[in-house]
């Protein structure tokens, strides 16, 4: 196996134990209390925690720091109107955790997150890893 592909592999290994801490371990209540809002600070807070995250582990395989700063500016932005996507979906359709839709909501919310990932080692592969 080539170095570039166990680097790629490893940096998908980061950014899904990531995910699973900054969505499922960090998240405050004042991350999870009325995001169907557009402003919301703990929203914004969670897309920030997503960013710092993503940045540890693109440092950990040795992406250059403009090359982390622009990925995880992009990230922060992307996360944030995911989650707002779905809670104002979930809000409008008053969808809770005893409905089918809200599930469906929580599925394609983890999926566009998951396109996000494939996309940010796309970028990390195509702009800062050397052609072989």
């Amino acid at each position: 196996m080539s170095d570039v592909t166990s680097s790629m592999l490893l940096l998908f290994c980061l950014l899904q134990i990531k995910h699973m801490f900054a969505d499922y371990f960090l998240q405050t209540s004042a991350m999870l209390a009325g995001r169907g809002a557009y402003v919301h600070l703990g929203r914004a807070q969670h897309a920030a925690v997503h960013a710092v995250g993503s940045a540890l582990a693109f440092a950990l395989v040795g992406a250059p720091a403009l090359f982390i700063l622009a990925i995880c500016a992009a990230e922060w932005a992307v996360h944030f109107h995911i989650d707002w996507g779905k809670a104002k979906h979930s809000e409008m359709a008053q969808l809770g955790p005893k409905d089918a839709g809200y599930w469906r909501a929580a599925g394609l919310d983890q999926a566009l997150h998951q396109f996000t990932y494939i996309g940010m080692v796309w970028a990390w592969l195509h702009f800062t890893v050397p052609a072989a």
